[in-house]
């Protein structure tokens, strides 16, 4: 032994870099794929909502010019669920989303679209398929006298 040197110095350490090297550059990797999946599942869904936006306020619009135009308004429009489905049906179509399930409901004065559609993810995790993302609107038609 050398004197003023420890015994645990003299050990060789060559190579121990590297397995550090590789297990943070996978750390990273996952992070990476984690937030670029998340990104996209929002962004997903944000545009869920947008379509369902657009299809509760054409449906609505065209009720109120249907019901105005026909027949003259009373004090409400009436909500026909078959135009309402016709109208946001329309609306949607014009999405370039593929997958497109669309759901309308009405109540009173109340036109509630929900739409569904799969997530596909930029970067696949295995085991996590067949999820599907949801967007919500709704919209009512008002009379102003």
């Amino acid at each position: 032994m050398t004197p003023g040197r420890s015994p645990v110095a003299t050990r060789d350490e060559g190579g121990s870099v590297a397995p550090m090297i590789i297990g943070f550059t996978l750390v990273v990797a996952v992070l990476v794929a984690a937030v670029v999946d998340a990104s996209a599942a929002f962004l997903m869904r944000q545009r869920l909502d947008s379509l369902a936006d657009a299809a509760a306020l054409a449906a609505t619009e065209g009720l109120e010019g249907e019901a105005a135009y026909v027949g003259g308004l009373d004090s409400r429009a009436p909500l026909d669920p078959a135009a309402a489905s016709r109208y946001a049906a329309a609306a949607v179509t014009t999405s370039d989303i593929a997958g497109v399930a669309i759901e309308v409901h009405t109540h009173d004065r109340v036109v509630e679209v929900v739409v569904r559609a799969p997530l596909r993810l930029p970067l696949p995790v295995p085991g996590v398929n067949g999820s599907v993302v949801t967007g919500r609107a709704a919209s009512v038609v008002e009379i102003r006298r």
